[in-house]
Parts: C-alpha cells; sequence; structure tokens
C-alpha cells in the first residue's frame, strides 16, 4: 500500500506592529516557541526603532518604520504599541486586508469587535465584522481561565477583585522607577526603611503615581468621568469580563493595586454564585480547565515567564450566605499571557479558522 501524504499546513503572512517594546519582544518569543505557522514575518514600529535589526529563529528582520510600511499582504497584524496607535493603524491594516489581533483598550468595548480570552470564548472568532479583534486587560484575562468555568457550573453573579499588579504594567518606565528607588532606599539602610520611611530620600515619582519601592500604591489609571471614583483601570474587569463571559448583568467591584513586584499580577476574588459550590467542587471543576493550574500559595513570582493562571486559597466565603460563594487568589504573568500569549492564540485561532492553517 501506497504511503498516505499528508497536507502541507497552510501558513501566513504576520504583522508585529510594537515589536521592539517590552510586550513585542514577549511576542516574538511566543511566536517560536508555538511554533506559529508563519509564512512571511514583519516587524514593525514607530520612526524610532525603524533599522533595528532582529534576529528571528534563523532570519536576520530589518524593524519597519509603520508610517512608511507597505501593509499589503500581510494575513494576521498583531498591535501592542498602545490604544492611540491602534485606532490609528487597527483599521488601516484591516482595511488592507489584514486580521488585526490588537492588545490595547481601544477597541474592546466596540460592539462589532470580538474580546476574547482563547479559554473561554473562541467561538466569538467565527464572525470578525471590523477584522479587528481585541484583547482584554492583564487583570481580566489572569481571571477569566478561572472565572469561567465556575460559572459554566455555578452561575456567576457577583465579583469582588483586589489586585496587586505588576510595575511592568506601567511599561519600562516603571520597571524603571522600582528600580531606581529601591536602590536608593536599600542604599540609605534598613533603619530608616523600617523605623522612619519617611525620611528617607527617593527619587521623584517618574511614572507612578506615588514612591513604588517597598509600598502599594492603590491607584491605576485615570479616574473615569462617571461619578464612580473609579478608575478606568477598575472598571475594565467589570466591563470587560462582562462581555467575555456574556453576562451583562454581572455584578463586580475591582480595587487596583500598584506593588512593588517587577512582573506577575496577583488576584484576591470573593465570588458569589447562583448554585451551591464548596472548595472540593471548585476544585473538582477546576482541574482540568484550560489555562489553570493548582497551587497552594500563588505569587507573582512563581507565576513570573509561565502561561497558566494559577489559583491558591480556595476557601468558602464566610461573608456570603450558604454555600454560594468562594474566596481565592489567583496569580499571573502579566506580560506573557496577561498580553502576548493571549494575542498570538488568539491569531492562532484566526489562522486555523479563517486560513484553514
Amino acid at each position: 500500500m501506497a504511503e498516505s501524504i499528508q497536507p502541507q499546513q497552510h501558513r501566513v503572512n504576520v504583522a508585529v506592529l510594537g515589536a521592539t517594546g517590552q510586550v513585542g519582544m514577549v511576542m516574538r518569543r511566543i511566536l517560536d516557541e508555538r511554533n506559529f505557522p508563519v509564512n512571511d514575518l514583519r516587524f514593525l514600529a514607530s520612526a524610532r526603532s525603524a533599522g533595528t535589526v532582529i534576529k528571528w529563529r534563523d532570519r536576520d528582520i530589518a524593524v519597519e518604520d509603520v508610517a512608511k510600511a507597505n501593509l499589503s499582504g500581510i494575513d494576521i497584524a498583531i498591535l501592542s504599541a498602545g490604544g492611540s496607535t491602534s485606532k490609528v493603524w487597527a483599521p488601516k491594516f484591516a482595511e488592507a486586508g489584514a486580521y488585526v489581533v490588537d492588545n490595547s483598550s481601544q477597541w474592546r468595548m466596540d460592539d462589532d469587535v470580538p474580546l476574547v480570552v482563547a479559554e473561554a470564548n473562541p467561538d466569538d472568532l467565527d464572525d470578525i465584522p471590523r477584522r479587528i479583534v481585541a484583547n482584554p486587560n492583564c487583570t481580566t484575562m489572569a481571571c477569566i481561565p478561572v472565572l469561567k468555568p465556575l460559572n459554566d457550573r455555578f452561575g456567576l453573579k457577583r465579583l469582588i477583585v483586589s489586585s496587586y499588579q505588576a510595575v511592568s504594567g506601567a511599561g519600562r518606565g516603571g520597571v524603571e522607577q522600582l528600580m531606581n528607588e529601591a536602590a536608593a532606599a536599600v542604599e540609605q539602610g534598613a533603619d530608616k526603611l523600617v523605623f522612619d520611611g519617611n525620611s528617607i530620600d527617593l527619587p521623584e515619582p517618574t511614572k507612578i503615581i506615588r514612591t513604588i519601592a517597598f509600598n502599594a500604591v492603590p491607584f491605576i489609571g485615570s479616574i473615569v468621568d462617571d461619578g464612580s471614583e473609579e478608575t478606568d483601570e477598575e472598571q475594565k474587569l467589570r466591563n470587560e469580563g462582562r462581555k467575555i463571559l456574556h453576562l451583562p448583568n454581572l455584578a463586580a467591584s475591582c480595587t487596583c493595586v500598584r506593588v512593588g513586584v517587577f512582573t506577575s499580577h496577583g488576584m484576591s476574588v470573593n465570588a458569589e454564585f447562583e448554585r451551591d459550590v464548596t472548595p472540593d467542587m471548585a476544585r473538582e471543576v477546576l482541574k482540568n480547565a484550560p489555562g489553570v493550574e493548582f497551587e497552594d500559595i500563588p505569587t507573582p513570582q512563581s507565576a513570573a515567564g509561565k502561561n497558566p493562571s494559577f489559583v491558591g486559597r480556595i476557601r468558602q466565603d464566610q461573608a456570603v450566605d450558604g454555600k454560594k460563594g468562594l474566596a481565592f487568589f489567583i496569580a499571573n504573568d502579566n506580560l506573557r499571557k496577561g498580553a502576548a500569549l493571549n494575542a498570538v492564540e488568539l491569531a492562532e485561532i484566526v489562522a486555523r479558522k479563517h486560513f484553514g492553517a
């Protein structure tokens, strides 16, 4: 019998805008690690980074100035360059024929733009009216792989979340601020840090609104002009969670705190459900959930550089009547799954659904 010949995998032309940034660097690595079906790969950025040569596998790829680039021939464009940049360039890539996976907040709440976590709602990518797909906020991203299977089984009703967010979520400026402040503080000695922290002489905050070294700052983003006194960061989990989980009436409240950690966010979650749930029942549901791993004490440090949302400290919420509430803690790498990995996973789903790759 003649040996059967397997069909050759379709490959797609991919562009990454923001390829030289923090998230862009992780995206490049993940495209390689996951053996993404790349035919041609292009890196684009602002004029400042144009001309930089980046090695990817066995290729030397010169970064192009997006303002001068020919956008034709691109099948999938992955954008990680901020909301204002995406507002301009996502439609241009789409008009040139590409599907766009956008990592900014610009398109998330647009009714014609699917907002997707790969483990939760991939079927929302069957139809992409504007050829733009949105990647959720990093705190939403960390929570959804845990919340989705719990919602499917027990009916999610209400959420209270406190986030403990790493400085890398504020970009390189946040990382540099923590490094500079920590070095200055340590140089002045432990006695001042422990007994008289206000007397240490630290650099003025440059990116995060208050000193972040050895501190916690309960303010991320900007106050929303709707009378709620919430920040836009605090509203994202509620609004994005409703859209991804298809729960338009989900009650949710979030307090976002920046902490002196370089990488990975932590989330303290209190979840109330329609039906009875115990910690053992939750563990049974979550043990095979994609993108979720158990850890007795999940921490940002243990999550750094890894893909899953680590969940632990699962216990009955004593503030909820009966057995309809759970409390637990989640840790997740905000640069990896929280931004780059999910974007690449969405690109994989688009490639499969719309290009047969």
